[in-house]
Order: structure tokens, then sequence, then C-alpha cells
């Protein structure tokens, strides 16, 4: 039993005891008739009824809004009369929710009160009402007007020394109109720092694409995946965190394609889907979807690729021009006999062994399944990027695809599957610290201006300049940036010693309480909401994770008059900031998004006619030169091979190794409940999921509460230490050695130093731990 002195009272339902916590068996299939009821109460709690029915049967349709959740996309020509999962009704019923956070609220509520709350808790309080500001020395916010508050931001930038001393992030919910006026304004103020949420999450699959085939997405579409002979799945959960994904391997399934996942967790989505709007997924088993689970050991998938690769270069050399592509190799791939030769010469299968904790068979059986294919696609998500070897493991599992063509034709290619729903759009429109010299000609000669070639800083860089004392105004454009991000405590000293940050936002949540000397809570429309300009509804626009572009439509009428869309919240700021008689048309773009988008297709290519296309029922898909006619637009002007050392994570003795991840019941960093579905766990957060091995060896019982301890060398040989406190040890069947606890509550583990190579994505996947009883 833990100490509860200081504990806030349970004055409500959204306050919760960990000592409380239920924890039953995992679930061995995904969705089902529970999803469905999961759905509706949600939905009937948040909404009432009316509104709930109105809202679920608009989401993802052609005349509806996109989801605020995830980027998978919808398959072209077809929609559902539901379609949307579990965590997308989630998603929508909290940002459609009638409860609203109010001035009288914040009068009420102290910041410091407010910091002692959890982040559950905070976002159930409802929609952000008014814009607050939280003077110098105030212990509550207040209400501000919208033109003080622009007032307030253009002063403080205006005052610094330099524009590089602001910090300008963006969340992946950001439509593209948004984005795009967002950076244009922060490029036309003088500054390439433009942090995202994808710096923390599939930075390293764009990194390792760029290099290999000269684009940043993935190269697949719904209908490629429906027609796969075999389709990997690596690191990825697609029954938490991109439900819809299991209809489309469910119509794989039925086309005979095979699905092999690789994962340290055997998650439910990844064993067996049971489709709530079919019959066989409500009175039936449902269809399995994986016929082989690889068990990987945390940070194993690097030695896994390359020894798949060496497999399949031995049946090469026993029947030679029979496995390999050899005229796409030769006419198409750069770098392939140093790959070919490395692969040869320094790939030992008893370290893939070691480094995986697979046995020889399983991975001899799974080139045996590359071998066989006609079309193959490898899907992954964070467990791959957020390692230190991320963007090597990634561009080894290209290597995986060139080797046999495996790109650029019907059914084959990458797949790399973008987390919020519109995080790829955004970095589209150019929210990115190193935008290409075509995209920022090309936004100066559209509208007169000179944009910073200097590269800005990204989300770590970001924190360590705040941290510094070099930058020191902080905007973010939706998000949580303190709970998104790496080592808590670290960050929120940084964001303290800014002198003001700023949060557009739609919920409260902790960014709004951890703070500069000065800070701004300016609250925005959500996807639901319906956004009316100068008497005219307006529509945005989102790009899903395979390219495809397409409008959203709110319909809600919003939580409170004073609300703004996230387009007319920077084209306020703008105009404070640069004054009217400015090269850009603020007020305009602000007016009519069509002449944001009119911008946008002379300054984008695959944009040319962008307020008619995006009209058409499904949007448009946008150019993807390695699918649409196997260019490649990288240095060589080829795909390239390169060449990567193996890395691994050994487990130290007496350590263990952490990855970091979503419960059920949450997205992002937003908690929708406290109920873990799938993993067994009920009525709260704070558990460590752990091999009853490694229970037994190192003395513990289920149930057990113990403190997590992370231990980080730095370059000079010194050992940092960082605690998280007080989780309950839950018996569960990942590989020896690894273990797994949900964030945000162990980004406090995370070194801001511990990032990948190449991307400088936080890795979060892979953090060396030790336990501290509690007594």
């Amino acid at each position: 039993m833990t100490d509860t002195t200081d504990r806030p009272e349970a004055t409500d339902r959204y306050t919760f005891d960990e000592d409380d916590v239920v924890v039953t068996h995992e679930k061995s299939y995904a969705a089902g008739v529970p999803a469905v009821l999961v759905s509706l109460k949600r939905g009937l709690e948040q909404m009432g009824p009316v509104r709930t029915a109105r809202t679920f049967f608009r989401l993802n349709q052609r005349h509806g809004f996109d989801c605020p959740g995830c980027a998978w996309p919808e398959t072209p020509g077809h929609r559902k009369h539901a379609e949307f999962c579990e965590n997308g009704a989630k998603a929508v019923a909290e940002e459609a929710t009638t409860r609203t956070v109010t001035p009288e609220f914040f009068a009420q509520h102290s910041v410091a009160e407010l910091l002692g709350r959890t982040e559950f808790w905070l976002g159930q309080q409802g929609r952000l009402t008014h814009p607050m500001v939280l003077l110098p020395g105030a212990t509550h916010y207040e209400p501000i007007g919208w033109d003080a508050a622009f007032a307030l931001i253009a002063g403080e930038l205006r005052g610094l020394g330099s524009p590089d001393e602001a910090v300008f992030y963006t969340s992946g919910r950001t439509s593209n109109e948004a984005a795009f006026v967002y950076q244009l304004m922060i490029r036309a103020f003088g500054t390439n720092n433009l942090p995202d949420c994808s710096n923390m999450c599939h930075e390293s699959s764009g990194s390792a694409l760029v290099e290999t085939i000269g684009i940043g997405k993935g190269s697949v579409s719904v209908p490629d995946l429906e027609n796969a002979d075999l389709i990997l799945i690596a690191g990825q959960n697609p029954g938490t965190n991109h439900p819809r994904m299991l209809s489309t391997l469910e119509k794989a399934k039925a086309n005979g394609a095979r699905v092999i996942a690789i994962n340290p967790l055997p998650e439910a989505g990844l064993l067996r889907f049971k489709d709530p709007q079919k019959v066989h997924g409500v009175v039936g088993d449902g269809v399995a979807i994986a016929d082989e689970f690889l068990q990987i050991r945390i940070g194993g998938d690097q030695a896994l690729f390359q020894g798949l690769a060496k497999l399949v270069l031995d049946a090469e050399d026993a029947a030679p021009g029979t496995i390999l592509d050899h005229d796409f190799l030769r006419e198409q791939c750069a770098g392939w006999d140093d790959y070919a030769a490395h692969i040869r010469n320094t790939v030992d299968l008893d370290t893939v062994i070691a480094a995986t904790g697979l046995t020889l068979e399983q991975i001899r059986a799974t080139a045996d399944a590359l071998i066989a294919s006609e079309k193959t696609i490898i899907c992954w998500a964070m467990g791959l990027t957020q390692q230190t070897h991320g963007v090597a493991t990634i561009q080894d599992a290209v290597a995986l695809l060139l080797m046999r063509g495996m790109i650029g034709k019907p059914g084959a290619g990458v797949c790399p599957v973008r987390g919020h729903s519109n995080v790829q759009g955004d970095r589209t429109m150019g929210i990115w610290e190193k935008m290409p010299e075509a995209f920022l000609a090309a936004l100066d000669a559209e509208f007169g201006i000179r944009s910073p070639r200097t590269h800005g800083l990204d989300a770590v860089d970001s924190i360590r300049a705040m941290r510094d004392g070099t930058a020191s105004v902080f905007v973010g454009m939706g998000g949580n940036f303190v709970s998104a991000t790496p080592d808590t405590e670290t960050t929120e000293a940084a964001l303290r010693r800014c002198a003001l940050t700023v949060q557009v936002s739609t919920k409260l949540n902790r960014s709004h309480l951890v703070t500069g000397r000065a800070a701004l809570i300016l609250p925005s429309l959500g996807r639901t909401d319906k956004d009316v300009q100068n008497g005219r509804k307006q529509q945005v626009t989102v790009e899903d994770s395979m390219s495809m572009v397409h409008l959203s439509r709110g319909s809600l009428t919003p939580a409170s008059e004073q609300l703004r869309s996230e387009v007319s919240i920077v084209c306020g700021i703008a105009q404070a900031l640069f004054g009217p008689e400015h090269a850009v048309p603020w007020a305009e773009f602000s007016a009519d998004y069509d002449r944001i988008r009119d911008s946008i297709a002379r300054v984008i290519p695959g944009f040319e006619d962008f307020n008619t296309k995006v009209r058409q029922p499904d949007g448009f898909g946008l150019p993807h030169p390695p699918r649409d006619e196997r260019r490649f637009d990288t240095d060589t002007g080829k795909a390239n091979f390169v060449v990567n050392d193996l890395s691994w994570v050994p487990v130290p003795e007496g350590r263990l190794i952490l990855q970091t991840m979503r419960s059920h019941d949450q997205y992002n960093t937003t908690i929708y409940g406290l109920d873990d579905r799938y993993r067994g766990v009920k009525g709260g957060r704070r558990v460590l999921f752990i091999n009853t091995q490694d229970l037994e060896s190192f003395g513990y019982a289920a149930g057990d509460r113990v403190d997590l301890v992370s231990e980080w060398t730095t370059p000079d040989g010194s050992v940092e230490e960082r605690r998280a406190e007080d989780f309950r040890l839950v018996p569960y069947p990942t590989p020896v050695g690894n273990v797994a606890a949900y964030y945000p509550e162990t980004n406090p583990l995370i070194p801001l130093d511990h990032v990948a190579k190449k991307s400088n994505t936080p890795v979060s996947k892979a953090v060396t731990i030790r336990l501290e009883g509690r007594g």
C-alpha cells in the first residue's frame, strides 16, 4: 500500500487511485462487440445521444470531417456507413464533448492546483472556451481579448534579439491550410525553428527513405495492401494505434496474403480481428491476422533484416539468377555490390539469433516467405523508429525490398504507418526545420518574402535551446509538448525559462500549466466544429498516411463564440506582428481558405488546381516518383542501398530494457480512460509489464510496487540516473529482459540526449532501467 497523504481528494470520477488497479488476462483478439459498446458509451458520456449519432455518422465520410485520430486512409471509392474505429470514436467524443472549461474554471483552480492533477483529469474537464493569460507572478489564468493576446505575442517576438530565439511547434492534427500559413508566418518572421511531432516519431522513417528512395513517404495504397502476397508488420500495434488497418488486413487475408507480425509484445490486433460490422466478427471467431508471430527482442529488428538479407543472398548463390531482380538492381539501384559484400562478409546468424531472440527456423521460414512472394510490403511504426539505430533499421528493411524489386509495382513497397491524422500533410506544407531550397524559393517567389536558409531547430534541439537560454518564446500549434517529449524534468525546466509560452489548443493539458514567465492559452476550433469566416462556411484539407489529400468539414456548433480557427489565429498573430502593409494577404487568407489553397497550388508540386481536385469525391493523390514511375530523386538518381553496421540492444546484467507505449485507452498524450482492455489492465496506468522469469529472478511477485530508475552513460563515461516512482509489476509475455510501460508516465526516464542517429528522434523504445522495491 502506498502513502496517500499528498493525493488530491477523490472529488469526482476522474480522480483515481493506482491502488485500485485490476489486472486480468490479456485478450487474444481486437475489436468485436466490446469495441462497439465502448464507442457508444464514451460518445453518450461526452456528447449525449443526439450529438453522438450526428457526429459518428459524419466521421470519415465524404461530406463529413476527417478523424482527428490516426492517419489511416479510406479505401478509394468506398466508405462504410460506420467508417471509424473504437479509438476514432473516443477521439471524436473527446473533441465534441459538451463539457467546457470556462474563465470561471480558471478562477476557481490555480495553476499550482491543476499541476497536481493527472493528464486524464485535465482532459476530462472539457473544451476551452476563451483566450486566457497567465501574467508574470500570477497564480491563476484570467481572460484576455484576442487582439490583446495577439499584441502580446507580437510585442514579445519583436523584442527578441533574433528571430531564432523563438520556437514554433506543430502538432500533427493541424490542417494543411493552418500549417501552410503557420510556416509562412514563421519564415516571414525570419526563422526555421519549426519542431513538430514528427521529430518524436517518424523522423527516422523520413531520414531513411529520403536517402534510399528519394522521398520520405510510404509508397503503397490501400489496394496495394489488399492485393499483396506478403505483409511484414514490424514494431507496430494496429489494434490500438491504427485499428482501421485491421479491416484492410482482413481483406488482404481473404485475397490470399500471408502476414508476419514482428513485435516484442503479442498484441491482440496482431493476432485476431473481429470486425463488428460483419457477422463472423459478432458471433464468430473473426479472422486470424498474423500467420506467424515473431516475438523479437527490443531493438533486434535490424539484426533480423540483415539476417534475412543474408539468407536471401544464400538462396541466390545456390540458384543464380532465380531469386533477385537483377534487371532492377542493375538499372535502378546504386550501392548494391557494396551492400551485398557487407551482408555476405559480416552478418553472422548466431549474432542475429542472439540479437532477435528468434530461432534459426523462424528466421529461415521468414526468408522463404520473402523469396516466394511476388508482392511484398513492409509496414512499421515506432518500434523501429524510436531506436538509436532506427534509421539504419529502416534502410535495411528497404534493402530487403529492393533486392527483389519490390517497389514501384502493384502490391509491393514501403508502408510507414503514420500516427496523427495530418502529420504527413504538415510536413508537405513546410513544417520542417530543413525544408529544401526548391520549396523556400517557391515560397519567396509567391509572396515576395525572403525565407531564411539556415536550418532551424527540431524538437530535441528546441528543448536544449530553451534550457540553455538561447530561445525564450515558445508557440505550440496544438498538441501537448510537455507530455510528448522526453526527459520531462529537463523539458519542464526549459519551458519555465521562457519569457512567453503560447498554446493553441482545444482542451486543457499539462503544457498549459508548465509555463514561461507569461503564458497564453488560445482556444481553437476542432475538426468537428463548424468553421464560418465572413459568413461563409470553410473547409480544410488533410493528407493521410498514403498521400491522399481530401476535404474535412466540421458541422457542430462551437463550444463558444470566442473560439477561432487555427487559420484565423495564425493570421491574427501575423497581422499584429507585421502590420497591415505586409506582402502576405493575411486578412484575405483568414476570410477564405480557397485563397490559401490557391497559393499552395503555386508553391508545392502536386497541388496544381488544388481547389478543383480536392473537391472530387475522394480528393486526389499526390505524386510519388518511386511508386508512379520508378524514379528515385536521390543523390545518385537511383534507389540507394546503404551499408550499416549491425546494432542491437543487449540486456546488461541486473538490468532491463524498457519500451514506452500507449494504453488502448489513449491516443498519443490524450488519456481517454483507464481501461487497457487488450492487455488486461483496468483502473490505472502506473504498471510495468514484465516476463515471469524476470519477475522471479529479481525476487519480486505480481503486484509488487517498484520505482523505475533509468541509467544513461554520457559521452564522458559518467552514468546519469532518472526516476519514475511507484509502478505495479504485471506479469506479461514480454521477451526475457524486456519490459513495457505507458507514456507519458515513463517520459521522465528518457534522457534528452538519447536519440537516434541521423534523425535525432528520442529513443523511447530502448531505455536501460533497474528496479528498486518500495518496501
